[in-house]
């Protein structure tokens, strides 16, 4: 009986620290996507301290819920078929146009759209040419429904964060009325504007501001 608490003890450690761990290198993550990772987290670290248990004892049951829980933290979202048919299909209609299209750590599909071809300076309105790269991703989330999406607007750091942060906000909220005119559910979709507060090159020159006005878009299909 002490033995099994041991373990149940040192199970239980394994998994909170992997979910942690995971969410820790997730500061990205909206509140409902930190929570599907730690429940992938402790889903997966019940799977491996049972296959460890099975295979080798406790000692086996304590390591295969550390893997486990690292895994399942990651598998919070899965990489389907229709996922990687849908990248790419995105990466065939914004090629050469400067949109990058990837797939995350934690399974999501990633746009990142700079504003070259996206909004205007100070501007929330969509770009002609960026329409007809959210048809086809808007297409692309019609054959999937079981995906969501996360649109997250960002400006460089000219103004102030009044000015900034509801601007930002507006560009997510375009885009997301935008795919609701080509049949994609509101519902689905979830907002957020970031201002300026995560740049991913310097403000100091005119070629890092543009790179840092940009829109991310994140689709997701939940583990079930």
């Amino acid at each position: 009986m002490e033995r099994l608490h041991r373990t149940s003890t040192r199970f239980a450690l394994a998994a909170v620290v992997a979910a942690g761990v995971a969410l820790a290198g997730c500061a990205n993550m909206s509140e409902e996507q930190k929570s599907g990772t730690a429940r992938g987290a402790m889903i997966g670290a019940a799977a491996g301290a049972v296959l460890g248990a099975v295979t080798d004892g406790s000692k086996g049951a304590v390591r295969g819920a550390a893997i486990g829980a690292g895994a399942g933290a990651l598998g919070g979202y899965v990489w389907s078929s229709r996922m990687e048919q849908q990248k790419r299909e995105m990466e065939q209609a914004t090629a050469g146009t400067g949109v990058q299209v990837t797939q995350t750590a934690d399974n999501r599909l990633k746009l990142e759209i700079p504003s070259d071809i996206s909004f205007d300076v100070n501007r929330a309105d969509i770009k002609p040419q960026f329409r007809s790269v959210l048809d086809t991703f808007a297409a692309g989330l019609q054959r999937n429904p079981a995906a969501r999406v996360t649109i997250i607007g960002h400006t460089d750091s000219t103004g102030s964060d009044a000015i900034n942060n509801p601007l930002s906000v507006n560009r997510a909220a375009a885009v997301r009325d935008y795919l609701s005119t080509r049949g994609v559910s509101p519902a689905r979709m979830t907002i957020d504007g970031r201002g300026s507060r995560e740049p991913i090159a310097s403000n100091d020159t005119a070629e890092g501001r543009a790179r840092n006005r940009r829109v991310e878009i994140f689709v997701a299909e939940q583990a079930s």
